[in-house]
């Protein structure tokens, strides 16, 4: 089972993010209303905001992180989608606490300005990266079908000599359980017949299988709805053309 912070149906990492986008977007408008007005006290409550969205930041990245490496499968678009999310943050990040340094000079100047207003560009354009890995990659969020059964993932290294059988243990029909075989990502299922067993990456845009849908020996990605006979690996609807891998389980 899923043992670090987003857990599938509770994520953690979306609901964190709220903080520091305002805060720092938050330090961007007050410094923008004191260079307009002239008035110093707002360009302190700028730069009291900045650290604190900054530890803010930062707090939320470690769920993302987490996110990054356990949830979003590797080599798929959502992988490329949360490699430039994570980018744009880290780099607004950097921005902000430049223009925090900046600012504690008594030096005037619209350099800290510049930076907090790409900063806050560089936010919303993640934030809108990062909408995407929820709402079209679906990361984050259980989605799963009636009777499915609780998310399974077995964290473990096992030797791809190894008989995948006992991992199957548990599941009821329909039911799928994602495995890690020597680095490589393997749904163990049981379909009406017998225990299956097949690579969880769709081969459109990698998708994960295992969080799909698994009906009648056919499972469904749960990214653009391909669909793969687990038995023999072959499509059976698009939009992906090329078949998956099946594994051999006595």
């Amino acid at each position: 089972m899923r043992s670090y912070a987003s857990i599938k149906g509770h994520p953690i990492h979306p609901m964190l993010i709220v903080y520091p986008f305002a805060f720092l977007t938050g330090a961007f408008g007050f410094n923008l209303a004191a260079q307009a007005s002239r008035r110093r006290d707002l360009a302190e409550v700028s730069q009291h905001l900045i650290p604190v969205g900054i530890a803010a930041g930062l707090t939320a990245a470690v769920p993302g992180v987490l996110d990054y490496v356990g949830s979003v499968p590797p080599d798929s678009s959502g992988r490329t989608r949360a490699t430039k999310h994570a980018l744009l943050n880290s780099a607004a990040l950097g921005l902000f606490a430049a223009s925090w340094l900046l600012g504690r000079s008594r030096r005037r100047t619209l350099l800290p300005l510049a930076l907090q207003g790409v900063a806050s560009a560089a936010m919303s354009v993640a934030g809108y990266l990062g909408g995407t890995l929820v709402f079209r990659n679906q990361i984050g969020v259980d989605h799963r079908y009636a009777n499915a059964g609780r998310w399974r993932e077995d964290l473990r290294s096992i030797p791809g000599s190894a008989d995948l059988a006992p991992l199957g243990a548990g599941l009821d029909v329909d039911q799928m359980k994602l495995v890690h075989v020597d680095h490589e990502r393997i749904v163990v299922a049981r379909t009406e017949e017998r225990l299956v067993a097949f690579s969880d990456r769709c081969t459109h845009k990698g998708g994960p299988l295992s969080d799909g849908v698994l009906i009648c020996g056919t499972v469904q990605c749960p990214w653009h709805g391909s669909q793969f006979d687990v038995t023999t690996g072959r499509v059976a609807c698009g939009p992906a053309t090329d078949g998956i891998a099946v594994y051999p389980i006595e």
